[in-house]
């Protein structure tokens, strides 16, 4: 007793430092650059990352909750490429870093098929590397169902029961068909999808999506 009054007053007093804040969430944001993306899709869906990022609100919650970031291209079987490695986001900066570099990076896959399945169980592996986050969430944005590979509602099952939750960015050309696709087949149960009405307010909805996912933001 006498050991936890001492050590709460050597905190109080800025005689010991006072221990780091865990991270809150470990976030995959993994993008389509399956053979439905064109090359000017895939640039308004690299530069629509950067500006969701930039935003002040989602900069904020990243750096408030300690937010581990990962990016992840993603296709057919075999076809996940990780092109931003885990980053802490502990400040301004980082978040600043991690947007240059989804800025700039080139398309990793072309010509391949759609295999969310496989996605998902690529990006549950990868949370091994960030145990002390509380959250773990991927983040999946496409414009198709799967094609190929293993059957996403398998991958579901495992992510739920590792305590992972699934979202997603749909974007519709017309209808709601890959909507419906994500919410029947893909999704956890804690988990939503969000709409982009083609590609054009891709960024606007993935900020939103990203404020929901860090900060609890309901939209």
């Amino acid at each position: 007793m006498l050991t936890r009054v001492l050590l709460s007053l050597a905190l109080a007093t800025g005689l010991l430092p006072a221990p780091a804040r865990a991270c809150e969430t470990a976030l995959i944001l993994a993008i389509d650059v399956s053979n439905s993306i064109d090359s000017g899709e895939y640039r308004i869906q690299a530069e629509g990352m950067a500006d969701a990022l930039l935003d002040p609100l989602v900069m904020e919650a990243l750096v408030r909750g300690r937010v581990a970031l990962m990016v992840v291209q993603w296709s057919g079987v075999g076809d996940q490429v990780v092109s931003v490695p885990w980053r802490r986001m502990t400040s301004d900066a980082d978040v600043g870093a991690v947007a240059a570099e989804a800025r700039a990076m080139r398309r990793a896959i072309t010509l391949s098929n759609t295999a969310v399945g496989d996605l998902v169980r690529f990006a549950r592996a990868q949370f091994a590397d960030v145990p002390d986050c509380a959250r773990r969430v991927i983040d999946i944005s496409g414009d198709g169902d799967d094609n190929a590979g293993t059957r996403p509602e398998a991958e579901r099952l495992f992510a739920e029961r590792q305590g992972i939750t699934i979202n997603a960015l749909a974007i519709e050309s017309l209808g709601l068909s890959i909507t419906n696709y994500y919410r029947q087949r893909v999704i956890t149960r804690d988990g939503f999808v969000m709409t982009s009405r083609g590609h054009s307010t891709y960024a606007e909805t993935l900020k939103e999506k990203i404020r929901r996912e860090v900060a609890q933001v309901m939209f």
